[in-house]
């Protein structure tokens, strides 16, 4: 639970930290290449979000110091710490709004399904819809088909119409039903995110914008007929959040300013291109490299010397022991903590019960040390020269070093 939400508050940060650097080179990369360039940029988002993830580096532990001194029998019961509720009832929150998320998000694609109707095939390979809901639109993403409405060759002259499906093939050919796809699963998975519905309005604009570039540029002396078209179409906002739409009227000013600009020239998109490349792997490298920031960690155990019963006793020795696996998640955090174990030590030697006395903190580092432990074998503790069981009370340390160890 813990490392679950450690996770999400991490990757929460670095996704923080490229939508605001997106949103202040978006006017740097606009002037250099154009609405493609700012598409692109988006990329950062995702890779910051995976960078944290990607597996560091072993470094190197010290081993445990072996247990040396044990005592005789422990007669008073203790009873394990409990561990904290609060990890699980977040979880139990983020979750259940991730899932309302989905529910909302898959609804409203399934009205927006049912309200084109039945549809019909076209000669020009895209299909024409009984209804129109906020079409023509790219919908689907298995089979992303080009959708229509019922008066799309009434409303629109031969020209506008095959501007509109050249628009519409060219979301399909650079796979913008699977970025869409993306954003539903983002916003499902980070719906607390504060930035997320500004990054998502902002990231569909952009879409569309380097869509219209696309779709131009390749026929600068239809500016004018491809901006009249978009005046032509019926505005209204795009209700399927898996759709491409051709339809946006809060962006509409923003689109056909775009139609005026002339084409970039080469030296200036290269140069745009190589910002949001550097911008890609400066941050990437950043967050990644963060995961190793925290030291190096040590792990020590050892048992605390307990009065004997009676002279005739003789207390459990180590014949084996291995030390924790540091866990990943306080490693990447930097946290050092102190777990003491009960170990109950039977008389052939073995460990026949591990609990937890006390952990600091609670919830992070009990299941290495209790895990560990019940892999320890001992010379059992004798009894007037006759193996018996025992209990033993063992510290064990989890410390995060500032300075790397002496080999």
């Amino acid at each position: 639970m813990t490392s679950l939400l450690q996770v999400l508050l991490l990757t929460s940060a670095w996704g923080s930290i490229a939508v605001l650097l997106i949103a202040m080179a978006r006017p740097l990369l606009k002037r250099l290449g154009g609405a493609a360039v700012v598409y692109r940029s988006w990329w950062l988002l995702p890779l910051a979000l995976l960078a944290p993830l990607l597996p560091v580096p072993a470094v190197a532990v010290i081993e445990a110091a072996p247990v040396r001194a044990f005592g005789t029998v422990l007669t008073t019961p203790l009873l394990p710490a409990d561990a904290p509720l609060w990890p699980a009832l977040l979880v139990a929150v983020w979750l259940a709004g991730a899932v309302g998320v989905a529910v909302v998000q898959i609804r409203a694609q399934r009205r927006f399904m049912q309200a084109m109707g039945p549809l019909s095939p076209r000669s020009d390979g895209s299909w024409q819809a009984s209804a129109d809901p906020g079409l023509p639109a790219l919908v689907g993403v298995l089979e992303p088909r080009i959708v229509v409405g019922p008066d799309f060759d009434l409303r629109f002259s031969v020209a506008e119409r095959d501007l509109v499906l050249q628009h519409e093939r060219s979301h399909r050919a650079h796979r913008d039903h699977w970025a869409n796809l993306a954003v539903a699963v983002l916003r499902c998975v980070f719906w607390f995110h504060p930035l997320l519905p500004w990054a998502t309005r902002r990231f569909l604009c952009d879409q569309e914008l380097a869509c219209d570039a696309r779709t131009v540029d390749s026929h600068p002396a239809l500016r004018r007929l491809y901006a009249s078209t978009l005046l032509k179409a019926q505005l209204v906002h795009p209700v399927a959040p898996m759709a491409c739409h051709w339809r946006s009227q809060p962006m509409l000013k923003e689109r056909i300013a775009m139609l005026k600009q002339n084409k970039r020239k080469a030296l200036p998109w290269v140069s745009g291109q190589v910002v949001v490349v550097g911008l890609c792997i400066g941050l990437c490298s950043m967050a990644w490299a963060s995961q190793g920031g925290a030291g190096t960690p040590s792990i020590g155990f050892e048992a605390e010397p307990v009065p004997a019963g009676s002279a005739e006793t003789v207390g459990a020795q180590v014949i084996n022991t291995t030390a924790p696996k540091y866990p990943t998640a306080a490693f990447e955090q930097g946290v050092s903590g102190k777990v003491d174990l009960r170990v109950e030590v039977g008389a052939d030697g073995r460990v026949t019960d591990v609990r937890v006395l006390s952990a600091t903190p609670a919830g992070v580092f009990e299941d290495a040390a209790v895990t560990s432990a019940r892999a320890w074998t001992f010379k059992p503790a004798l009894r007037d020269g006759k193996p018996v069981a025992s209990a033993l009370k063992i510290p064990v340390t989890f410390q995060m070093n500032d300075e790397a160890p002496a080999p």
